[in-house]
């Protein structure tokens, strides 16, 4: 806002400046106007005319007279257009959203809830994707001290729009910040939409195009300055393990930063992910057909330290330390299904962002799916249907084992354990906790 007031003088110091060179120069104009005396004979046209032609310069002093005041009269409007963009921005300030979240927590379609907003969002889908694989970073120790510092770094860039420092990260390397590479491009509506979208390349290969319409490569010049012209910014990750990391960035001035985590049970999260990444979960696989589960094993104690992770953020976010105050939010993706109308407009009134038709319009559209509709990937689904399908298809010995490691998680989250395979089928007993997470509302 410095800098904003800063522009603003500048503003006002030329308009002085101009006033005073316009009465200098009339004094001037009149002081250079002759009287006509005996010695002073008229020129051709009956006046003195100061020849300044030179690049299309005026042709005499006196036309700079009303030259000034038009120069003075377009930088008043710029003020004044400057002071009303002021006053917006202080009225509904810009937002910078971060939806944190873990794979398979239903974070791509809690994601479009900010996609859908409409043409003041500028929304991006995973952008650390490229720095996970780009840098190999451990899970533990001072590897993942390392990793939660870069992705922060990377994340508070974004936030600004400086979107090609994600060059580094892109393979092949963008040329003159151009790059067919960038992941799930199509998830994100600003980088589809005009003037980011630019003419079709026919023989161009862009494996994560737009969903909707053709578009060349991505100018990454053009998807920044896009990102600049909106007035909030979201972007979806499921790559911060840590809240704490992300202090930096919510103590930032230039950041109205808002961030919602969202958090499944690890129970479904484990079922959906032995689908979705099945060559990953070959052990997983095996123990559910021989009923035995080593729970030493690297894998288990893996699941340990994702729901450890997951707990810690989400107890240091509602404590509400004061770099957190009214900025965090906590929600359950079952929430979000049973109720997805309710807890966006929640989520959209704690953000302090309109919450427009368009979300609306999507959401009812999307919630709503047929059995037949979308894959493992899809956010089109029957979301209240949706969410207990892991029930009929997890092994009851997987079940007990995530309860295992996952317990203080899901007490905290409000996740019921289950204590036979019987209850674990049987959809009539809920194995939700009505439970309602505090926050504060701006």
């Amino acid at each position: 806002m410095r800098s904003k007031y800063t522009i603003f003088l500048v503003f006002v110091v030329a308009l002085v400046i101009i006033e005073k060179e316009n009465n200098i120069i009339s004094r001037v104009s009149d002081k250079l106007t002759p009287r006509q005396t005996p010695q002073t004979p008229l020129y051709p046209n009956g006046s003195v005319s100061v020849l300044l032609t030179q690049n299309g310069s005026y042709s005499s002093l006196s036309e700079l007279d009303p030259a000034f005041k038009r120069l003075k009269n377009r930088l008043e409007n710029y003020a004044l257009q400057f002071l009303h963009q002021v006053d917006n921005e202080q009225s509904n300030p810009r937002k910078h959203i971060l939806l944190m979240a873990t794979t398979r927590t239903g974070s791509s379609f809690v994601g479009e809830f900010f996609n859908q907003q409409g043409s003041n969002m500028f929304y991006l889908f995973e952008p650390l994707w490229h720095v996970e694989r780009m840098v190999t970073f451990e899970a533990r120790g001072a590897n993942a001290v390392a990793a939660s510092i870069v992705y922060r770094d990377i994340l508070q860039q974004l936030f600004l729009c400086d979107l090609h420092v994600l060059e580094h990260f892109i393979s092949p390397l963008p040329e003159h910040h151009i790059t067919p590479s960038l992941f799930r491009r199509g998830s994100s509506r600003s980088l589809c939409e005009d003037p980011v979208c630019t003419p079709f390349v026919k023989k161009t290969f862009e494996k994560y195009h737009c969903k909707n319409r053709r578009c060349g490569p991505l100018n990454l010049t053009l998807a920044a300055e896009s990102c600049l012209s909106k007035q909030h910014r979201a972007i979806k990750t499921v790559r911060v393990r840590q809240l704490e990391s992300l202090q930096p960035l919510l103590e930032d001035s230039r950041l109205q930063m808002k961030i919602i985590q969202l958090v499944r049970d690890p129970r479904a999260i484990l079922a959906s992910r032995m689908v979705a990444f099945s060559s990953k979960y070959e052990n997983w696989k095996k123990w559910a057909v021989n009923g035995e589960v080593p729970i030493e094993d690297e894998e288990v104690q893996k699941l340990k330290g994702n729901c450890e992770n997951i707990r810690l953020s989400a107890e240091v976010g509602l404590r509400q330390p004061s770099w957190l105050k009214a900025r965090y939010m906590l929600v359950r993706y079952e929430d979000i299904a049973r109720y997805p109308m309710q807890k966006a407009a929640e989520m959209y009134r704690f953000t302090g962002i309109p919450f427009t038709r368009q979300v609306k319009e999507w959401i009812l559209k999307n919630t709503q799916g047929s059995k037949e509709s979308g894959g493992v990937y899809s956010t089109k689904k029957n979301s209240s249907e949706q969410f207990e399908k892991w029930r009929f298809r997890m092994p009851y010995q997987l079940a007990q084992v995530v309860q295992k490691v996952c317990g203080p998680a899901m007490e905290l989250f409000g996740y019921k354990l289950i204590e036979d395979p019987m209850t674990l089928t049987n959809r009539s007993i809920s194995l939700l906790e009505e439970k309602v997470f505090h926050f504060t509302y701006l």
